[in-house]
């Protein structure tokens, strides 16, 4: 298995339909449009690991931010292994791709968030030396409140 990371200029269905399965609430050409937005203007990259025939088992799309929490580090906006080829080390060699590139640009952390009902992603992300340093909020702001 490899993880590399996808050129600005790459196609994108191939971890589209991968990403759909994290992002059910897109069409696959909704999905590029927006990655491509995201790529465009936030600096949005994606790294796909693949089985030995090119196959892609697991996606996670990052940016490179700084802040006055964290200092430089390496956000995790998205993240998901495919369905299919779930507990076969995609997630983990994923993770650590990951911490190496965050690293080898001289981020401090890296970070994520993650639904509060996942409970199997929960799981894997303490495996993997993360902790639980705050509780993420938000409002919608096109409701009545």
């Amino acid at each position: 298995m490899q993880v590399h990371q996808l050129e600005r200029d790459a196609s994108l269905e191939p971890v589209a339909r991968i990403l759909i399965q994290l992002r059910p609430q897109f069409t696959e050409s909704g999905l590029i449009e927006q990655l491509r937005r995201q790529i465009d203007t936030m600096g949005y990259r994606i790294a796909a690991a693949c089985d030995d025939d090119g196959n892609v088992l697991c996606v996670a799309g990052f940016v490179i931010q700084e802040k006055l929490a964290w200092g430089k580090s390496l956000y995790v906006d998205d993240l998901v292994t495919d369905a299919r080829g779930r507990s076969i080390g995609a997630g983990t060699c994923m993770m650590a791709w990951l911490k190496t590139h965050a690293r080898s640009l001289g981020c401090r952390q890296l970070h994520l968030d993650s639904g509060v009902q996942r409970f199997d992603a929960h799981r894997f992300y303490l495996r993997e030396g993360f902790r639980i340093a705050s509780h993420h909020f938000s409002i919608d702001l096109d409701q009545d409140h």
